[in-house]
């Protein structure tokens, strides 16, 4: 499968400012073609590119005051190969994180799903998740987390990924967050969702069920939100302006949402 994935993004910096930026394609997915532009009050700026031990790629750059533009663009075939995970990987996303208060659901989550185990307990989460909460654009803010999504009923996808992910760990079952291109998608943006580790794989959860599956593309990969941003600044005022996401697929799949399934 083929997919076509952009991003175009526009903001202004009030001073001088170290940013962080993850929207290209995580490390090891096979790319055809990749270009990414960025310039600062309209004169090129060459970002350093940085690596985590998930794959994730930053591009890191000090901005000055003024308009910052950047347009990525890539081609990608096929899926990255299958990653593994040690004993501290898994150990790290059994603890709580800052938008996923699992200790704050133990309870609830051991007596909705304390009879359950591998997938039926992965299953029955999601389709709680997808049952309980209704998909409603703005009804969350960028300090929401598990807690108070489970208590209003509403969010967005990352809404979503940190409901699932927080009762995944409160019954003992590793999970995380991964910020991804979705084709199919609609309204088109970045999407996140959740990766269960089950049966010796980490299998990609998505609770919203409005992108395929087989066609997401990975960004980003970590505990919770706090790890995935698209866009991260330190010392010095942002203010974004504009966010264009396209994904495109050559061949769009059905996707049950039942079937296990890792994340490209």
């Amino acid at each position: 499968m083929q997919r076509t994935v952009s991003t175009h993004l526009e903001f202004d910096l009030a001073g001088t400012c170290d940013v962080l930026l993850a929207v290209a394609v995580a490390a090891g997915t096979p790319i055809l073609t990749e270009t990414v532009s960025l310039s600062s009050n309209g004169n090129p700026v060459q970002p350093i590119e940085l690596a985590d031990r998930h794959g994730t790629r930053l591009h890191r750059f000090t901005g000055s005051p003024g308009r910052v533009e950047l347009h990525y663009h890539a081609v990608v075939a096929g899926i990255r190969p299958v990653e593994r995970a040690n004993t501290l990987d898994l150990l790290h996303y059994l603890r709580p994180s800052r938008y996923v208060e699992s200790d704050r659901l133990r309870s609830t989550a051991r007596r909705l799903f304390g009879s359950l185990s591998g997938q039926a307990l992965v299953h029955a989460v999601t389709g709680f998740v997808f049952d309980r909460l209704s998909y409603v654009p703005g009804a969350s803010g960028p300090a929401d987390s598990a807690v108070s999504t489970l208590e209003s009923r509403r969010g967005v996808c990352r809404d979503y990924a940190h409901l699932v992910i927080a009762l995944l760990r409160a019954v003992d079952i590793p999970a995380r967050m991964a910020s991804a291109y979705a084709p199919g998608l609609k309204p088109m943006d970045f999407h996140a969702l959740a990766e269960a580790w089950v049966d010796g794989a980490w299998q990609v959860v998505d609770a919203t069920r409005l992108a395929p599956r087989q066609s997401l593309v990975r960004i980003a990969t970590g505990r919770d939100a706090s790890d995935i941003a698209f866009l991260t600044n330190h010392f010095g005022g942002l203010t974004l302006s504009r966010v264009e996401v396209g994904a495109v697929a050559n061949v769009l799949p059905r996707d049950d949402h039942a079937t296990p399934m890792v994340l490209a």
